[in-house]
């Protein structure tokens, strides 16, 4: 069993996510380039009762993004965690992650790829 930890900038918020990173890809949909400010997100998937929210913040702040998910993040710093699906799903950004360069974490797809900006293709070609 593989136990992973994480939070925020600022340390607020903290998780500890236990098992295996479900569906490591990147995704580059409108919502994640504007929760992240950057071209494209890197998330893993969990079962929400996989994670507990541990830090002294308790549960990160979260905001209704669509009909079946809400955006995750810290209330003080701002940093961005994930989201929390109604599937019951939990989604966490991987960079939130204490070793975010684990293999395990590393994405294998990416989700709308033709939202990526331009000059993407350009610089991973």
């Amino acid at each position: 069993m593989t136990t992973l930890t994480g939070g925020c900038l600022c340390g607020h918020i903290r998780f500890t996510a236990t098992g295996t990173p479900g569906h490591p890809h990147s995704c580059s949909c409108h919502m994640c380039q504007r929760h992240s400010g950057a071209p494209a997100m890197v998330w893993v998937t969990y079962p929400a009762g996989a994670v507990v929210w541990d830090g002294p913040g308790g549960a990160p702040q979260l905001w209704r993004s669509s009909a079946q998910s809400s955006r995750a993040f810290c209330p003080q710093c701002g940093s961005t965690l994930g989201a929390v699906d109604d599937a019951p799903t939990v989604g966490l950004v991987t960079g939130a992650f204490d070793r975010p360069n684990l293999q395990a974490l590393a994405p294998v797809a990416h989700s709308y790829r033709s939202r990526r900006p331009r000059w993407w293709a350009k610089l991973f070609a």
